[in-house]
């Protein structure tokens, strides 16, 4: 059997489309009359297939076929014919989008799988074969966290042993090198349930530090710590490889990726591309805010709607005592994006919440300061913000205010343009969910009075609603000090004592209010975002069998 992952279908357009997939050897592969050839990495072949000349708001059922012969849809199949939907004037207004992050795979072990729970996306799946397809999502966003490189399942342990005798200065605990990362990626994406839901619904993915490395980027000592280890070099290519190869080329748009040196690069050469590509990570993991980094945000237009995905791990700047989530250049990047044209709803993607409850953000705030004092305290400081994982957009206190500032100007757009009816922060990470509605600078009051229904926002000061929205994890294990953490984070009471302790440490005061309006919700979790026309709403389930979802909170986020 030539096809090994996929097919799964990437970015959309009005008359375009992208077809991902990974082969066991060299070919030609087809879809809908469009071809491309595979390129190698490490004996590994792969390919995008962009397919062009489609009509607008048609649904086209297609095979995959390589070098003719067809290996997608299967024989036999318990699942409806994969298709691709194109977006057009019809659909620009309507969307529905799922997302979510910390997807865990299936395990073979009965106690681990027991602790794990049902995987959130295979019963949205299961569901979603027996749904009419006008029920399907447009998009699954997934943030952050795909592949876990630093927690190991019994089946990544097989693989890995007897690997010593080869590479002696590899720990037996670490996932080290390229084909081991294809490993991790085929143990996630060859899932029967998700790789159907996969090969039809467009699907959008950054990363987060699992993806390559538990507190990947926390600091500037995190990276001398890792640097100073006889593998981390290997590591963070393979991780960056495998990422920019499995995740990141799909993102892009068709006429992006056309344009993207480093893809032609990689189309051109004969042979094995891992010294390209070993090369790319090496770019991509240097502090270079610049044309020769590797940007790996990006922006997805639907219909009327723009959802823009911003890389917070791999974007970070932390050299030369600098302590920031992205470089000035992108997010120069970010705030042209923001504000190229008007838009009904603008959605921005971050694996790490912009806001989370308001006692941790503060936390992470006077842990920032305290993290860059000299001497023993400075040292404290870094090894509790390593261990508890105080790593988030307020750890980062300019960025944050940056980013605060950039929404604050989305949400109230420029003159003589109307706002967005929303604005809406997906994200993950927190292995919790939760719904928050943010007053910002500049908003009178983005807020509905429930006393006499006014619409004090989107309404007599024009401005978007703005929400947090966070949706972690999709499958994963509930540790026994999740709840009561989250739980005692969204206290208002605490809230007001860590908001005194972090003006006496000195934090800038922050620019902005939220209110949690639902959560913190618990257990493996999918999440879909609802656009239609001016107005939105967001809905939480939890799977309850393998095949069904229960809903735990509905939320409009328009009047």
């Amino acid at each position: 059997m030539s096809l090994v992952l996929g097919p799964v279908l990437r970015h959309v357009g009005e008359s375009t489309a992208s077809v991902w997939v990974q082969l066991d050897r060299a070919a030609t592969v087809s879809v809908l009359g469009c071809a491309a050839p595979t390129f190698e990495v490490c004996g590994h072949h792969y390919a995008i297939v962009p397919v062009t000349g489609l009509e607008p708001d048609t649904r086209y059922p297609y095979e995959l076929l390589v070098d003719g012969e067809r290996a997608w849809p299967p024989r036999v199949s318990p699942y409806p014919e994969s298709f691709v939907r194109t977006r057009g004037p019809r659909s620009a207004r309507r969307h529905r989008i799922i997302f979510g992050s910390c997807r865990y795979p299936k395990v073979v072990v009965p106690k681990q799988a027991r602790q794990l729970g049902i995987d959130a996306l295979d019963a949205y799946a299961a569901r979603m074969s027996r749904q009419s397809p006008q029920e399907w999502p447009d998009a699954l966003l997934l943030l952050g966290d795909q592949v876990y490189a630093d927690k190991l399942t019994p089946q990544n342990r097989r693989r890995m042993a007897g690997r010593r005798d080869d590479h002696p200065d590899w720990p037996d605990d670490e996932i080290v090198g390229y084909d081991e990362y294809v490993g991790l990626y085929r143990d996630s994406w060859a899932d029967p349930e998700v790789r159907w839901l996969m090969s039809c619904v467009p699907t959008a993915m950054i990363f987060d530090d699992h993806d390559v490395h538990d507190d990947w980027n926390t600091s500037q000592v995190w990276r001398q710590q890792m640097a100073q280890t006889s593998w981390w070099r290997e590591r963070i290519r393979a991780a960056l490889a495998s990422y920019w190869v499995y995740q990141h080329l799909g993102n892009l748009p068709p006429d992006e990726l056309a344009a993207d040196p480093d893809y032609r690069n990689v189309l051109a050469a004969r042979g094995d591309t891992w010294p390209l590509l070993s090369e790319l990570a090496d770019r991509a993991d240097a502090e270079v805010d610049g044309s020769k980094g590797v940007r790996f945000s990006f922006r997805w237009d639907l219909g009327t709607s723009r959802f823009i995905m911003i890389d917070s791990r791999n974007g970070r700047i932390l050299d030369d005592g600098r302590h920031l989530m992205l470089g000035d250049r992108e997010f120069g990047w970010v705030e042209q994006q923001m504000a190229d044209g008007a838009v009904d709803h603008l959605v921005i993607g971050t694996s790490l919440p912009w806001l989370l409850p308001h006692a941790l953000g503060d936390v992470q705030a006077v842990n920032q300061i305290a993290a860059n004092r000299p001497g023993w305290r400075g040292r404290v400081a870094e090894a509790i913000r390593q261990g508890a994982d105080l790593e988030h957009w307020q750890a980062f206190h300019d960025s944050f205010d940056r980013l605060t500032r950039l929404i604050g100007r989305a949400a109230t757009g420029d003159p003589g343009e109307r706002p967005p009816a929303t604005v809406s922060v997906l994200s993950g990470d927190v292995h919790h969910s939760y719904a928050a509605r943010v007053d910002l600078p500049g908003i009178t009051d983005n807020r509905t009075d429930s006393g006499n229904g006014t619409d004090r926002g989107n309404g007599t000061d024009g401005a978007a609603r703005v929400h947090q929205l966070t949706c972690s994890p999709v499958h994963n294990k509930l540790h026994w000090f999740i709840k009561p953490a989250f739980r005692l984070g969204w206290s208002r009471r605490l809230a007001r004592l860590t908001g005194r302790w972090s003006d006496r440490a000195g934090v800038a005061p922050v620019p902005v209010r939220w209110e949690k309006l639902s959560g913190p919700l618990f257990g493996n979790m999918i999440a879909t975002l609802e656009l239609d026309d001016r107005q939105a709403a967001v809905s939480f389930e939890q799977p309850s069998t393998a095949a069904s979802l229960t809903e735990l909170a509905r939320l409009k986020l328009t009047t």
